[in-house]
């Protein structure tokens, strides 16, 4: 069976504005609260909808609605960028099997629970003109309350250097709906030995 590419979701945090997802302010919390539960039931709608779902037609009645951790402004985290200087290539496990070519932009680094962090953001090899850090992660939650495989997030770049890490917008990888799909699994580096409960939950949780 050819593998699909797990591509960026049908909604993206976009919805939100880019003060919440990409620069160091905080959002207003009840503004912010609406726009994400409404982001959420439209994703919904279109993983229900939308022909190129990944959610496959036969079970969107028990995958869906998504699950998700309550929305927590405490997980929108300030971050600063620590650029990587040459963009080092790394290949990075697949679902497939395969190794999937990627390039390190540099490391965020930011404070949780009271201690130096860190995960390390991507882009496709061979991209010129960044316009999303990929920056796929695993925590304590992850093969138990989140999907075995870890979580993504996307986050738009800043040309400040500094930005917030919204862990509330953490998302599935396609595979986790679809074994079709080809979905980098976060590298060892991007490991966090705590639990970061927001964002989605495994599906069917």
């Amino acid at each position: 069976m050819r593998m699909r590419i797990s591509t960026l979701p049908l909604v993206l945090a976009l919805a939100l504005g880019a003060g919440c997802s990409s620069g160091p302010s905080a959002p207003d919390d009840a503004e912010y609260l609406e726009e994400l539960t409404a982001a959420r039931a439209q994703k919904d709608q279109q993983f229900r909808e939308a022909p190129d779902s990944p959610v496959p037609s036969g079970q969107r009645e028990t995958m869906l609605p998504l699950s998700y951790y309550p929305i927590d402004p405490g997980y929108a985290i300030p971050a600063a960028l620590k650029l990587a200087g040459e963009r080092p290539v790394f290949e990075i496990p697949t679902s497939s099997g395969a190794l999937r070519r990627m390039q390190l932009v540099g490391t965020l680094e930011f404070t949780f629970q009271g201690a130096p962090r860190s995960l390390g953001a991507f882009v496709p090899e061979g991209t010129r003109q960044i316009t999303g850090l990929f920056v796929p992660f695993a925590d304590a939650t992850t093969g138990e309350e989140t999907y075995f495989a870890g979580r993504y997030l996307d986050i738009e770049p800043t040309t400040t250097g500094f930005y917030t890490i919204d862990f509330n917008l953490a998302y599935n990888p396609y595979c986790a709906y679809n074994d079709s799909y080809e979905c980098p699994f976060p590298p060892p580096s991007n490991r966090l030995e705590v639990p970061i409960r927001a964002g989605e939950k495994a599906p069917g949780a």
